[in-house]
């Protein structure tokens, strides 16, 4: 994020339009998504190491998120009377993510804005009970989606949207991206129901718990530190287009620590510690503050 046709067709399409109009939202603010997308892709089809080539991740001079407000939305009919661990445990693992040495594993990197600090803030979650996409949506329907559950977006704001659509045959498992509400320019992510998907699952039977939410945590981790250290798709990325999540996708060093509960997460790539005779995991280049 074996070289398959749909990589193939991830990549080309990693920056072009998934809907890109801009129009009057629901509220009554003009939306616009940028339509530039960066997909997270399933297990055993990211590959994003070119072989020969210097694989550090340099700088494109776009914005960084300094601190980084989080609110998330579930969307979706099935969340009206949802009684699982999910919304819980998604909140439980954005509340401890601020200031966590899993989320210092972005700080090494600067942008025209400024450096990353491991500041993230959790706002809690909303619910839309409304009928969610069947099949994989456009940038246009997710940022109307965010334009809808929040009321006040704020330009460091990141809101994943945690719809109950299935993947199918879509060859990603989440993406993040970028556009503007009323003016503010907002990052925001979207991530398929992932319930028994093997092609998304990290093989997490150590914790306690479900298969859907350690799931949707690993990518969650991953969108979250792309959304910070490539917010625009114009800061942070390799020769290739890979950002620094993409580069160690499905690969895992040492269980993440986030306030009081342990997660399977994959690392993020560190020039860094590539530099310094390849001290991290993958290559030598993944850390996840362990």
């Amino acid at each position: 994020m074996a070289r398959r046709l749909v990589i193939t067709v991830v990549t080309i399409l990693a920056l072009f339009s998934l809907g890109t109009v801009g129009a009057l939202g629901e509220t009554g603010r003009e939306v616009h998504p940028s339509g530039k997308v960066r997909y997270h892709a399933p297990r055993g089809q990211a590959n994003p190491h070119k072989p020969g080539s210097n694989p550090n991740l340099t700088f494109h001079g776009g914005p960084i998120l300094n601190s980084t407000v989080v609110k998330a939305v579930f969307w979706g009919t099935s969340w009206a009377n949802y009684s699982g661990d999910k919304i819980t445990g998604l909140g439980s693992f954005y509340s401890g993510v601020g200031g966590s040495s899993y989320i210092g594993t972005n700080t090494e990197y600067t942008g025209s804005n400024g450096a990353i600090s491991r500041d993230v803030s959790y706002g809690g979650s909303v619910v839309d009970t409304s009928a969610a996409p069947s099949r994989a949506p456009s940038t246009s329907a997710i940022l109307n989606a965010v334009a809808r559950n929040i009321s006040n977006p704020v330009a460091n704001g990141y809101y994943p949207v945690y719809t109950d659509t299935r993947r199918g045959s879509a060859g990603y498992c989440a993406w993040h991206s970028w556009g503007t509400i009323g003016g503010v320019a907002v990052q925001f992510a979207f991530f398929f129901n992932l319930d028994g998907d093997s092609g998304c699952d990290p093989g997490d039977p150590a914790t306690t718990h479900s298969q859907g939410l350690e799931a949707l945590a690993n990518v969650t981790g991953h969108e979250l530190s792309e959304a910070i250290t490539d917010p625009h798709l114009n800061a942070w990325y390799d020769n290739g287009g890979a950002e620094n999540s993409d580069k160690c996708a499905w690969t895992f060093h040492a269980p993440v620590v986030l306030g009081s509960s342990s997660w399977k997460v994959q690392g993020n790539w560190s020039n860094a510690a590539y530099n310094n005779n390849k001290s991290g995991y993958a290559l030598g280049g993944c850390i996840d503050g362990n």
